[in-house]
């Protein structure tokens, strides 16, 4: 299965992620609504943003799909991770405006309690998306898609939220009406902390970063090809779940063409071995003894 088999069938968890919130999203801000539940809305919010979230995914996964062209000779892998970037953005502002509302509420005199309905509701939404959570995170580990996983922890996220809400809601029944607006408070920082981590790790990819544990280990690999003195440079990016991996190993300058050739080859299967979706490419030079 190639990459590209694994982006498209990576939409079907973007699709059911969409889909379930939002069924869950416009369940739960009717219910916060009616049922007087600053927490549920604040949950309902939330999902609105992962509604975003998955679009943007799924779009990301869609364009990834295209083969390079003469202006993206690398292709268009790294779409997801500019919509990653965008969908951070605004879960950040709709995180703001749902802490803004729920710190306007606390400061109110009397704060109603939350119809018990609306715990109910809660509960059952951290269910719905526990199981999505599971199913993402099978689908993402059978086709190896980082992206898909990434959805899978928002989806576990969502599931907590749910989770947290529902208890809040209880604990506002039994006589502490405030609680359910804290926990209003509190989701809005997750969703604020969540948009911040999706921002943090998009920004990261896209000026190029590379797990150095990675690179070292990646690095030794290399080095232990039979045939290579040094090595002399690495260099490793992501583009989307794709990696694009340079290096640079001296060898005896008195290999013929074929021989050092073979090494090439050597290294990049190693290398493609160890991660299969990767683009390996090899510079050789001579050892000469004026480089030790």
């Amino acid at each position: 299965m190639d990459l590209y088999s694994n982006l498209k069938k990576g939409e079907r968890g973007a699709w059911v992620s969409i889909w379930t919130y939002v069924v869950l999203s416009l369940v739960k801000y009717t219910a916060g609504t009616l049922g007087a539940s600053d927490a549920l809305k604040a949950d309902a919010l939330n999902n609105t943003t992962d509604v975003i979230a998955s679009v943007a995914v799924l779009v990301g996964l869609r364009i990834s799909q295209k083969p390079p062209d003469d202006q993206h000779r690398y292709g268009h892998l790294r779409a997801e991770t500019i919509a990653s970037l965008i969908a951070s953005f605004i879960m950040a502002a709709v995180g703001l405006q749902v802490l803004i509302g729920a710190i306007r509420s606390l400061a109110e005199e009397e704060t109603a309690a939350p119809s018990l309905f609306t715990g109910l509701i809660a509960l059952a939404s951290g269910i719905v998306m526990y199981i999505v959570y599971r199913y993402n995170l099978k689908l993402s580990r059978k086709i190896n898609s980082a992206a898909l996983k990434a959805a899978a922890l928002d989806n576990r996220s969502d599931a907590l939220v749910s989770f947290g809400a529902a208890a809040g809601i209880a604990g506002a029944i039994f006589g502490f009406p405030i609680i359910d607006t804290i926990t209003a408070i509190i989701i809005a920082i997750m969703i604020l902390l969540s948009a911040g981590a999706i921002f943090k790790e998009a920004v990261y990819t896209l000026t190029d970063g590379f797990d150095e544990e990675e690179g070292q280990e990646l690095s030794k690999l290399a080095e232990s090809v039979s045939g290579v003195i040094r090595l002399k440079e690495f260099k490793g990016r992501m583009h989307g779940n794709h990696a694009f991996i340079d290096l640079t190993v001296t060898v005896d300058p008195m290999l013929n063409v074929i021989e050092s050739h073979r090494i090439t080859e050597e290294i990049e299967r190693r290398l493609e071995n160890v991660k299969p979706f990767s683009t390996v490419l090899v510079h050789i030079e001579p050892e000469l003894s004026d480089n030790r």
